[in-house]
Protein backbone atom coordinates (compact mmCIF):
# COMPACT_ATOMS: atom_id res chain seq x y z
CA UNK A 1 0.00 0.00 0.00
CA UNK A 2 1.23 3.28 -1.00
CA UNK A 3 1.96 6.46 1.60
CA UNK A 4 1.39 9.42 0.98
CA UNK A 5 2.35 12.22 3.53
CA UNK A 6 2.19 16.38 3.24
CA UNK A 7 -0.33 18.72 2.34
CA UNK A 8 0.31 19.29 -1.43
CA UNK A 9 0.96 15.34 -2.12
CA UNK A 10 -2.46 14.47 -0.26
CA UNK A 11 -3.99 17.71 -1.77
CA UNK A 12 -3.17 16.63 -5.03
CA UNK A 13 -3.79 12.87 -4.88
CA UNK A 14 -7.72 13.96 -3.74
CA UNK A 15 -8.33 16.55 -6.60
CA UNK A 16 -6.63 14.06 -8.96
CA UNK A 17 -9.53 11.54 -8.34
CA UNK A 18 -6.57 8.66 -7.25
CA UNK A 19 -7.75 5.88 -5.15
CA UNK A 20 -7.34 5.95 -1.90
CA UNK A 21 -8.11 3.99 1.13
CA UNK A 22 -8.06 6.79 4.30
CA UNK A 23 -6.86 9.59 4.70
CA UNK A 24 -5.36 10.19 8.44
CA UNK A 25 -5.27 13.51 10.26
CA UNK A 26 -3.06 14.03 13.04
CA UNK A 27 -5.00 15.15 16.55
CA UNK A 28 -5.24 18.76 17.26
CA UNK A 29 -3.48 19.44 13.74
CA UNK A 30 -5.82 22.13 12.25
CA UNK A 31 -5.94 24.91 9.71
CA UNK A 32 -7.54 26.01 6.18
CA UNK A 33 -5.33 23.73 4.34
CA UNK A 34 -6.07 20.57 6.83
CA UNK A 35 -9.89 21.30 6.23
CA UNK A 36 -9.50 22.12 2.86
CA UNK A 37 -8.17 18.33 2.52
CA UNK A 38 -10.78 17.03 5.12
CA UNK A 39 -13.48 18.48 2.68
CA UNK A 40 -11.80 16.90 -0.51
CA UNK A 41 -11.70 13.56 1.42
CA UNK A 42 -15.48 13.58 2.65
CA UNK A 43 -16.85 14.82 -0.80
CA UNK A 44 -15.08 11.67 -2.35
CA UNK A 45 -16.49 9.28 0.09
CA UNK A 46 -12.87 8.30 1.72
CA UNK A 47 -12.77 7.99 5.03
CA UNK A 48 -10.95 10.37 7.30
CA UNK A 49 -9.53 9.49 10.70
CA UNK A 50 -7.99 11.72 13.50
CA UNK A 51 -5.32 9.84 15.03
CA UNK A 52 -2.14 10.16 17.40
CA UNK A 53 0.91 12.35 15.65
CA UNK A 54 2.75 8.86 16.64
CA UNK A 55 0.91 7.17 14.49
CA UNK A 56 1.66 9.35 11.70
CA UNK A 57 5.10 9.61 11.90
CA UNK A 58 4.94 5.91 12.24
CA UNK A 59 3.61 5.62 8.80
CA UNK A 60 5.16 8.27 7.11
CA UNK A 61 8.81 7.08 8.15
CA UNK A 62 9.37 10.44 9.73
CA UNK A 63 7.38 13.47 11.45
CA UNK A 64 7.63 16.06 9.05
CA UNK A 65 4.03 15.08 7.14
CA UNK A 66 1.96 18.18 8.22
CA UNK A 67 -0.23 16.40 9.81
CA UNK A 68 -1.57 14.36 7.23
CA UNK A 69 -1.35 11.31 5.88
CA UNK A 70 -2.90 9.52 2.93
CA UNK A 71 -3.22 5.79 2.06
CA UNK A 72 -4.09 4.05 -0.68
CA UNK A 73 -2.87 2.18 -4.07
CA UNK A 74 0.49 2.34 -5.35
CA UNK A 75 0.48 5.02 -8.15
CA UNK A 76 0.86 3.00 -11.46
CA UNK A 77 3.59 3.62 -14.23
CA UNK A 78 2.99 4.11 -17.45
CA UNK A 79 4.11 2.72 -21.06
CA UNK A 80 6.45 4.51 -22.78
CA UNK A 81 4.06 3.54 -25.75
CA UNK A 82 1.09 6.01 -24.39
CA UNK A 83 3.24 8.94 -24.16
CA UNK A 84 1.80 11.52 -27.37
CA UNK A 85 5.02 11.78 -29.55
CA UNK A 86 4.74 15.51 -28.91
CA UNK A 87 6.17 18.79 -26.92
CA UNK A 88 8.81 17.69 -24.66
CA UNK A 89 9.69 14.69 -22.71
CA UNK A 90 12.89 14.17 -20.03
CA UNK A 91 14.56 11.10 -20.03
CA UNK A 92 16.94 10.48 -16.26
CA UNK A 93 19.65 8.75 -16.71
CA UNK A 94 20.31 7.04 -13.06
CA UNK A 95 18.76 9.97 -10.54
CA UNK A 96 19.24 8.18 -7.45
CA UNK A 97 18.40 10.57 -4.84
CA UNK A 98 14.28 10.40 -4.75
CA UNK A 99 14.27 14.38 -3.41
CA UNK A 100 16.19 15.03 -6.90
CA UNK A 101 13.38 13.20 -8.83
CA UNK A 102 10.48 14.93 -7.19
CA UNK A 103 12.29 18.18 -7.81
CA UNK A 104 12.70 17.41 -12.11
CA UNK A 105 9.26 16.07 -11.54
CA UNK A 106 7.91 19.19 -10.26
CA UNK A 107 9.79 21.44 -12.18
CA UNK A 108 9.13 19.23 -15.24
CA UNK A 109 4.97 19.24 -15.16
CA UNK A 110 5.44 23.22 -14.49
CA UNK A 111 7.21 23.50 -17.86
CA UNK A 112 4.81 21.41 -19.90
CA UNK A 113 6.42 18.24 -19.81
CA UNK A 114 4.73 15.28 -21.50
CA UNK A 115 6.32 12.79 -19.18
CA UNK A 116 9.38 11.16 -17.56
CA UNK A 117 11.43 8.87 -18.08
CA UNK A 118 13.17 6.15 -15.40
CA UNK A 119 15.02 3.17 -15.10
CA UNK A 120 13.71 -0.10 -13.53
CA UNK A 121 17.57 -0.28 -11.78
CA UNK A 122 20.21 1.72 -9.99
CA UNK A 123 17.59 4.59 -10.10
CA UNK A 124 15.46 6.46 -7.48
CA UNK A 125 11.79 5.44 -8.02
CA UNK A 126 8.21 7.22 -7.31
CA UNK A 127 8.36 6.66 -3.44
CA UNK A 128 6.85 8.61 -1.01
CA UNK A 129 10.15 10.95 -0.56
CA UNK A 130 9.78 11.73 -4.40
CA UNK A 131 6.03 12.31 -4.27
CA UNK A 132 6.62 14.57 -1.30
CA UNK A 133 9.26 16.55 -3.44
CA UNK A 134 7.19 16.30 -6.62
CA UNK A 135 4.34 18.74 -4.06
CA UNK A 136 1.81 17.41 -6.26
CA UNK A 137 2.84 17.40 -9.55
CA UNK A 138 2.89 13.45 -9.68
CA UNK A 139 -0.42 13.29 -9.71
CA UNK A 140 -0.59 14.98 -13.41
CA UNK A 141 2.44 13.94 -14.81
CA UNK A 142 3.21 10.42 -16.46
CA UNK A 143 6.24 8.82 -14.77
CA UNK A 144 7.25 5.85 -17.46
CA UNK A 145 9.81 3.16 -16.03
CA UNK A 146 11.61 1.43 -18.34
CA UNK A 147 14.22 -1.58 -18.03
CA UNK A 148 16.74 -0.04 -19.99
CA UNK A 149 17.47 3.43 -20.50
CA UNK A 150 19.46 3.20 -24.43
CA UNK A 151 16.81 1.20 -25.85
CA UNK A 152 14.08 3.82 -24.33
CA UNK A 153 15.80 6.16 -26.60
CA UNK A 154 16.20 3.98 -29.61
CA UNK A 155 12.14 3.48 -29.25
CA UNK A 156 11.75 7.18 -28.92
CA UNK A 157 14.13 7.96 -32.04
CA UNK A 158 11.83 5.61 -34.14
CA UNK A 159 8.86 7.91 -32.96
CA UNK A 160 10.54 10.75 -34.29
CA UNK A 161 11.91 12.22 -31.01
CA UNK A 162 15.41 14.18 -31.16
CA UNK A 163 17.63 13.24 -28.35
CA UNK A 164 19.17 16.07 -26.57
CA UNK A 165 21.75 14.72 -23.44
CA UNK A 166 22.83 17.42 -21.53
CA UNK A 167 26.45 17.53 -20.62
CA UNK A 168 29.24 19.71 -19.10
CA UNK A 169 31.35 18.20 -22.46
CA UNK A 170 28.52 19.52 -24.90
CA UNK A 171 29.61 21.31 -27.86
CA UNK A 172 25.54 23.30 -27.94
CA UNK A 173 24.96 25.98 -25.69
CA UNK A 174 21.68 25.09 -24.31
CA UNK A 175 20.40 28.79 -24.99
CA UNK A 176 21.32 29.45 -28.41
CA UNK A 177 20.77 25.45 -29.56
CA UNK A 178 18.14 24.80 -32.30
CA UNK A 179 15.90 22.12 -31.00
CA UNK A 180 14.04 20.07 -33.01
CA UNK A 181 10.09 18.85 -31.47
CA UNK A 182 9.05 16.44 -30.49
CA UNK A 183 12.38 16.76 -28.30
CA UNK A 184 13.67 14.32 -25.80
CA UNK A 185 16.58 15.94 -22.76
CA UNK A 186 18.46 13.31 -21.26
CA UNK A 187 20.32 13.90 -17.56
CA UNK A 188 22.32 12.35 -15.62
CA UNK A 189 23.04 11.46 -12.64
CA UNK A 190 24.21 13.21 -9.33
CA UNK A 191 27.67 13.58 -9.69
CA UNK A 192 28.05 11.27 -12.72
CA UNK A 193 26.53 12.77 -15.50
CA UNK A 194 25.35 10.52 -18.74
CA UNK A 195 26.66 7.32 -19.32
CA UNK A 196 28.75 6.38 -21.94
CA UNK A 197 26.49 4.56 -24.13
CA UNK A 198 23.33 7.12 -23.37
CA UNK A 199 25.84 9.68 -24.60
CA UNK A 200 26.07 7.82 -27.97
CA UNK A 201 22.46 7.81 -28.54
CA UNK A 202 22.30 11.49 -28.27
CA UNK A 203 21.44 13.52 -31.08
CA UNK A 204 23.01 16.70 -29.79
CA UNK A 205 24.79 17.06 -26.34
CA UNK A 206 23.96 20.42 -24.94
CA UNK A 207 26.01 22.21 -22.10
CA UNK A 208 25.26 24.85 -19.63
CA UNK A 209 28.12 27.48 -19.41
CA UNK A 210 29.24 28.06 -15.88
CA UNK A 211 31.08 31.41 -14.64
CA UNK A 212 32.45 29.91 -11.57
CA UNK A 213 35.08 27.17 -10.51
CA UNK A 214 32.55 24.69 -10.19
CA UNK A 215 32.06 22.73 -13.16
CA UNK A 216 28.49 21.29 -13.03
CA UNK A 217 24.99 21.83 -11.41
CA UNK A 218 22.75 19.96 -9.25
CA UNK A 219 20.65 17.87 -11.97
CA UNK A 220 17.22 19.48 -10.22
CA UNK A 221 18.52 22.56 -10.95
CA UNK A 222 19.96 21.99 -14.54
CA UNK A 223 16.65 20.49 -15.24
CA UNK A 224 14.81 23.66 -14.24
CA UNK A 225 17.36 25.86 -16.54
CA UNK A 226 16.83 23.49 -19.79
CA UNK A 227 13.30 23.43 -18.99
CA UNK A 228 12.09 26.67 -18.79
CA UNK A 229 14.67 27.51 -21.66
CA UNK A 230 12.58 25.45 -23.74
CA UNK A 231 9.23 26.13 -22.42
CA UNK A 232 10.14 30.00 -23.08
CA UNK A 233 10.90 28.85 -26.96
CA UNK A 234 8.24 26.53 -27.60
CA UNK A 235 5.41 28.10 -25.03
CA UNK A 236 2.35 27.38 -27.86
CA UNK A 237 3.94 23.71 -28.35
CA UNK A 238 1.17 21.25 -26.97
Amino acid sequence: MAVLSGIHPVAEALRAGRSLDRVLVAQGAGGPRLQAIIDLARRSDIPVRFEPRASLDRLAGTPAHQGVVALGAAKPYSDLESIPASGVLVVLDGVEDPHNLGAIIRTAHAAGAAAIVIPERRAAGVTDVAAKAAAGALEHLPVVRVTNINRGLEDLKKRGHWIYGIDERGDADYDTVQYSVPTVLVFGAEGKGLHEQVRRHCDILVRIPLAGKISSLNVSVAAGIVLFDWKRRFSDTP
